[in-house]
């Protein structure tokens, strides 16, 4: 049997640049980042409808564009879609104003093309690279700018693979560093890893705290 969660307090401090680092509740929000991916977007969704659970979908703008299938399957089945960006660039905060305005116009615009009219009420930096300028652009499309405080670190698959040793891993950080409002970080994208962890994790998760989609 897991152990239960080590006993902290809940998720306060903001995240970087002024980013939102909790639900602002005793909720935990789980979010996944990359995709939409055609493979392990869709098999992600049909373990969170299975388990009642309802997450956050950080999108690239370029792949939604490729798969606006998936997107509208995320919309439909209640889930939260949030800007990720156009194509994920490390040093976006460092980019002139014209490019941040076309790349957050560009990704709503391709998020609203797959799911006319959706709300699009939050932006995700990539690398969670925030500062107060790119959190300040986010503010012009009035979506909120979400960081986390809990990373699984699915995307260390240099070092543990992408069996039991990286479930083993992710579990062992998700398990240890949840508390009330925490955002966990995780990615769906070419990772079946991640579907793999979670549906292990989850009926954890369920048991221990109260999971929402970020509203």
């Amino acid at each position: 049997m897991a152990a239960p969660p080590r006993t902290r307090s809940p998720v306060t401090a903001p995240g970087p640049g002024g980013s939102i680092k909790g639900t602002g509740s005793d909720a935990v929000a789980l979010t996944f980042d990359d995709g939409p991916d055609p493979k392990s977007t869709n098999d992600l969704l049909d373990l969170l409808k299975e388990q009642g659970v309802k997450a956050t979908f950080c999108v690239v703008g370029s792949r939604v564009k490729t798969h606006p299938e998936v997107v509208r399957r995320i919309a439909a089945e209640g889930h939260t879609l949030c800007n990720h960006s156009w194509q994920h660039l490390q040093d976006l905060s460092e980019r002139d104003n014209g490019y941040l305005m076309w790349d957050l116009q560009s990704t709503n615009d391709a998020i609203r093309a797959a799911v006319p009219g959706a709300r699009i009420d939050y932006f995700r930096a990539p690398y969670g690279n925030f500062t107060p300028r790119l959190v300040e652009f986010a503010a012009r499309f009035t979506m909120k700018p979400i960081y986390w405080d809990v990373d699984d670190e699915c995307w260390k698959s240099s070092t543990y693979g992408v069996g039991p040793a990286m479930t083993n891993h992710m579990t062992t950080i998700v398990q240890r560093d949840t508390r009330p409002g925490s955002i966990i970080l995780s990615h769906e994208n070419l990772k079946p890893h991640t579907v793999a962890t979670y549906r292990s994790l989850l009926p954890w998760l369920k048991s221990h705290f109260r999971l929402v989609a970020l509203p």
